[in-house]
């Protein structure tokens, strides 16, 4: 009897709670995401990435990419998570979030290794903790002298933050575009947030900046058509003139205390915010 009570409790508490409403959980995995906003509000997020969402704007940022539940997005070497402790969930009933992660195998240097796998690792251990909350996101290695991420036109949405300066820095920047272009179908949407030059950069520079032109000019090689420009992560009082470039900016403070109420003060560093199309499908207005 008090199982049969217990059930039919829990078909009335579904029967109320429609696929419509927005709704995330307040503890973790207990309750279907269904929006973006859902997403980004979810208690489940670690407080502090949720600190960080001032400078980041994902809300802004992923309605700005176009990026909804029922998509298949690629997030190109998510770091530690930050970003999928939002798509993951969003994308669990509906959708697919791959994350693309360098194999460590590939480095080429052993402390570049390390650190690949200790991001990966850190990365597995999020994604796999909460399967009601994830679901089943899936970790894509590939190659970093031979970048592919999937099978051709596979892909709705390709998404990455603040890693280009990386590639130029490896000269790997025309293979990794390609990848992109290769794996999205025609008419998907490469996403890109980077820190922003006051111009282009040149190959001896270090600082973590990438001019916007620059940039632009890059994904046009590879085939991408830019669609929209965004001041969504745009911050004025970043001066991009500091010796140690974007890493004496919160949150790296790589000269630790020294300068640090200045530096908290700027904030995060000024970024680009930039949408681009692979041609195929019809395009929205240049902006």
């Amino acid at each position: 009897m008090i199982r049969i009570l217990l059930a039919t409790a829990v078909i009335a508490a579904l029967v109320a709670c429609p696929a419509s409403e927005d709704a995330h959980s307040t503890a973790m995995g207990t309750e279907p995401v269904w929006t973006l906003e859902a997403a980004v509000a979810g208690k489940w997020r670690d407080p502090a990435n949720v600190a960080r969402d001032n400078w980041r704007h994902p809300l802004q940022t992923l309605t700005f990419f176009g990026v909804n539940p029922q998509q298949t997005v690629i997030e190109i070497t998510p770091g530690y998570g930050w970003y999928a402790e939002i798509l993951a969930p969003l994308l669990r009933e509906n959708g697919h979030y791959i994350a693309a992660v360098i194999n460590p195998e590939s480095a080429v240097k052993n402390s570049a290794k390390h650190y690949y796998a200790k991001q990966l690792n850190a990365l597995e251990r999020k994604l796999r903790a909460s399967p009601s909350l994830y679901g089943s996101p899936e970790i894509r290695l590939y190659d970093e002298a031979k970048p592919t991420f999937g099978a051709p036109a596979s892909a709705d949405v390709v998404l990455t933050f603040r890693n280009v300066h990386n590639w130029r820095e490896a000269d790997s920047v025309a293979l990794m575009f390609k990848g992109f272009f290769d794996v999205l179908k025609p008419g998907g949407t490469l996403g890109l947030v980077e820190h922003r030059a006051n111009g282009d950069v040149a190959d001896d520079d270090f600082s973590g900046y990438i001019g916007q032109n620059q940039l632009i000019a890059w994904a046009g090689a590879a085939g991408f058509v830019l669609q929209a420009a965004s001041e969504i992560n745009a911050n004025p009082l970043d001066s991009k003139d500091r010796e140690g470039g974007v890493w004496r900016l919160p949150p790296a403070f790589s000269q630790g205390s020294k300068d640090g109420d200045k530096y908290a003060a700027i904030g995060e560093s000024d970024r680009m915010t930039l949408r681009f199309i692979k041609p195929g499908a019809a395009l929205g207005a240049v902006q």
